[in-house]
C-alpha cells in the first residue's frame, strides 16, 4: 500500500536503558528507558512522527512492531556491542554491555532491511549496523590504533571535534554536497571490517572510518558523530535528516 499523500512517517528510534537508576532522591529499582529528546527533535523538525522502540525478548515482537513505522533511527548510547556478535573475545577495555538492547537493535536493523525500510545509525548505531551485516569493531580505539587522534572530545558535543571526508558519488556526498566536514566526536569504538552490503562513505584524517551505507538499498546510512546535536544550529547536518525522513516518506508499506 502505498502512503496517502500527506501522511507523516513514523519514525521507530531505539531506546537505552538501565537496570537501576538514582534520579532525585530515590532509586528506581525497575529499570528506565531513556532517549535523548534530540533525536525525537531532529527526526520530528524534519517532518517525520517519531515513536521509542523499548527492548524486547522476541523477534516476533520487534516484527510486529517493525511492520508498523516507515523507518528506522538507531541511537547512540552509553554501552558497547558484545564482541561475540563479529566472533571475538573482549578486550580489558570493552564497555559495558546491554544485551537486551543489542538483541533488538541488531533484530531491528536485519528485519529492517529485509523490508527495505530506510535506515539511519547515529555513532553506536552505525556500529550497529555495521555489525548486523557482518562486520567488526575495534572494541577500543586508543588499545587497538594507538597511532589514532582522540575521538572523544573534550568539549561540549555541540561543538566540532575533527574533520570527515566525504567520498564522491556516495549518499552521504549527494545530501551534503561537500567532501570536508566539520563533526563532533563522542566514540571510543569504531568500524573496523565493513559489513556485507556496505561500503565507507567517510573517513577521519587518521583514517578512522566515520561513515557507512548499503550499496544497494534505498537509504541505509550509518555515521559516526551526531548530527542530531549538531543540526540544532547547522542546515548541513539538518539536511540529513530531512533526506532520511524524505526517504520514509516514499516507503511502500507492505502490511
Amino acid at each position: 500500500m502505498i502512503q496517502a499523500p500527506g501522511r507523516i512517517p513514523v519514525i521507530g528510534i531505539t531506546a537505552d536503558s538501565s537496570a537501576c537508576e538514582q534520579t532525585g532522591f530515590k532509586t528506581n529499582r525497575e529499570g528506565l528507558y531513556s532517549l535523548a529528546i534530540r533525536y525525537c527533535d531532529a527526526i520530528e523538525n524534519a517532518g517525520g512522527l517519531p515513536i521509542i522502540i523499548p527492548h524486547f525478548r522476541s523477534r516476533a515482537q520487534i516484527r510486529h512492531l517493525l511492520r508498523r513505522v516507515d523507518g528506522l533511527l538507531i541511537s547512540g548510547g552509553g554501552f558497547d556491542i558484545d564482541p561475540a556478535y563479529y566472533h571475538e573475545q573482549p578486550i580489558a577495555k570493552l564497555g559495558k554491555i546491554n544485551s537486551q538492547r543489542t538483541f533488538t537493535e541488531l533484530e531491528s536493523i536485519a528485519f529492517g532491511l529485509d523490508r527495505d525500510l530506510p535506515v539511519l545509525g547515529i555513532c553506536g548505531g552505525a556500529q550497529a549496523i555495521n555489525v548486523a551485516l557482518g562486520g567488526s569493531l575495534y572494541q577500543d580505539i586508543a588499545t587497538q590504533l594507538p597511532a589514532a587522534q582522540s575521538h572523544q572530545q573534550d568539549e561540549r558535543s555541540d561543538k566540532h571535534g575533527h574533520v570527515v571526508e566525504v567520498s564522491r558519488g556516495t549518499l552521504l556526498y549527494k545530501i551534503c554536497g561537500r567532501q570536508r566536514l566539520k563533526v563532533n566526536t563522542t566514540h571510543h569504538q569504531a568500524i573496523r571490517n565493513i559489513g556485507d552490503g556496505l561500503t565507507t562513505n567517510a573517513i577521519a584524517p587518521d583514517g578512522v572510518i566515520e561513515g557507512i551505507e548499503g550499496k544497494s538499498r534505498s537509504f541505509v546510512l550509518g555515521l559516526q558523530w551526531h548530527p542530531e546535536v549538531l543540526a540544532q544550529r547547522e542546515i548541513i547536518q539538518r539536511k540529513i535528516f530531512s533526506f532520511f525522513v524524505s526517504a520514509c516518506k516514499r516507503l511502500h508499506r507492505g502490511i
